[in-house]
């Protein structure tokens, strides 16, 4: 293997609405511009692989993949995948059969014989957050996106996967949908920003963390007054790390 590529790490964020793909050197340099795609849908694992295998052939060969998706991944086998099951994307019908598809697919074997490197495949917050820890104390990352991802960090080391979204925060309402990009279209910036605020304020004590990290690429959005009345110990940090923490997350799973 050439020796650039060798130094390569091919890195894919699959969200709910696109899917970036660039490449990184080990200082977690980018070796070639991102690419973007709208998320097809629907989207089953088939046309998962083959969409990533088409971006992949698209960048300069890498010696490894990181693989960053929404929901339950444990071990590189998906649990559950909110997004991917729906017939149109997010807030459209579920597809049982879909459902039944992704339930169990074993996304890290599957990519890494069709990409035919070694590839990790984990939650899309955790990606993020490996590009942004710093790895002392207890860290937290929370995505703000489609919906919202979550990522614990202690000591650098990757704590297993929660999908926090997923809880309550009324009747009939969780996290996912209640901070989610559906309500930021519909409250405008400024209302939904407070909500970001009053869902750290109600998490503080919740997770007690050292550090908050806010990315994601609604993290931007959060007005500036808001981001200073958030406290000492929350970051905003930029929605690229999604990517660029592909590189990183090798060295911080646990699997």
């Amino acid at each position: 293997m050439d020796p650039v590529t060798e130094r390569l790490t091919l890195s894919i964020d699959c969200g709910g609405l696109g899917i970036k793909a660039s490449v990184f050197d080990s200082a977690g340099t980018a070796h070639a511009a991102p690419i973007r795609i709208d998320t097809p849908y629907p989207f089953p694992p088939s046309l998962f692989i083959e969409t990533l295998l088409g971006l992949a052939d698209s960048l300069p060969k890498a010696s490894r993949a990181t693989v960053g998706m929404p929901g339950m991944i444990r071990h590189g086998v998906v649990v559950a995948t909110p997004q991917y099951i729906t017939a149109n994307g997010p807030r459209t019908r579920i597809d049982p059969a879909l459902r039944e598809q992704w339930s169990g697919f074993d996304a890290r074997a599957a990519l890494t014989s069709a990409l035919g490197i070694p590839t990790l495949v984990l939650n899309d917050a955790e990606v993020h957050g490996a590009g942004v820890i710093s790895g002392i104390g207890f860290e937290v990352v929370l995505t703000l996106g489609t919906g919202l991802g979550c990522a614990v960090f202690d000591g650098g080391k990757l704590s297993p996967h929660i999908e926090f979204s997923h809880a309550p925060i009324r009747r009939g309402t969780n996290y996912d949908t209640w901070i989610g990009e559906h309500e930021r279209r519909r409250l405008g910036n400024a209302f939904w920003s407070r909500r970001i605020r009053l869902m750290i304020d109600d998490l503080r004590p919740v997770f007690l963390w050292d550090r908050l990290y806010l990315g994601g690429g609604n993290s931007r959005l959060i007005t500036p007054e808001l981001v200073r009345k958030m406290g000492s110990d929350v970051v905003v940090v930029p929605n690229e790390a999604g990517m660029s923490g592909g590189v990183r997350a090798w060295s911080l799973r646990n699997d």
